[in-house]
């Protein structure tokens, strides 16, 4: 495998998480009654958007060709919050509970990828802005889980 399929590989499968977890918190939006949390999943929506579309202009920019979705599993995990929240006596607090555990995984990956030191510095620095806005959003989603426990 060449360099740079290698490298869109690993790009792609952050892609895919970022699809996921954009469509998921656009899911959240319409389980949620509080303004404030539609605002909340609104903005999470936004930067997940953001960076996909900063992923796919660097997978382009090595000459190979992103992904256009989000996975299977993605789409599973969105379906067991809704299900889940239908069932719950706190929906919020439970859809906030499964976005922080989306979110917990999205990190996963992007740690498991910044290790990795054959990356160009361009994709190092992207990487790890994207992981520091998501460890943030984790923190601002537990802020908001304790406020409506």
């Amino acid at each position: 495998m060449k360099y740079t399929e290698e490298i869109s590989n690993k790009l792609n499968e952050l892609l895919i998480k970022n699809y996921d977890a954009e469509k998921g918190y656009l899911n959240a939006i319409d389980n949620v009654d509080s303004k404030r949390l539609e605002m909340f999943f609104k903005r999470r929506a936004s930067e997940r958007s953001e960076f996909a579309k900063e992923l796919r202009t660097e997978i382009l920019q090595y000459g190979e060709i992103p992904e256009d979705s989000g996975s299977f599993k993605g789409a599973m995990h969105r379906n067991w919050m809704s299900l889940k929240s239908a069932f719950s006596s706190n929906n919020e607090e439970t859809i906030l509970e499964e976005a922080i555990k989306g979110e917990e995984a999205s990190l996963e990956v992007y740690n498991d990828l910044i290790k990795e030191r054959n990356l160009p510095p361009s994709i190092d620095a992207l990487l790890l802005k994207h992981k520091n806005a998501i460890q943030a959003a984790i923190n601002s989603e537990k802020v908001q889980e304790e406020l409506i426990s």
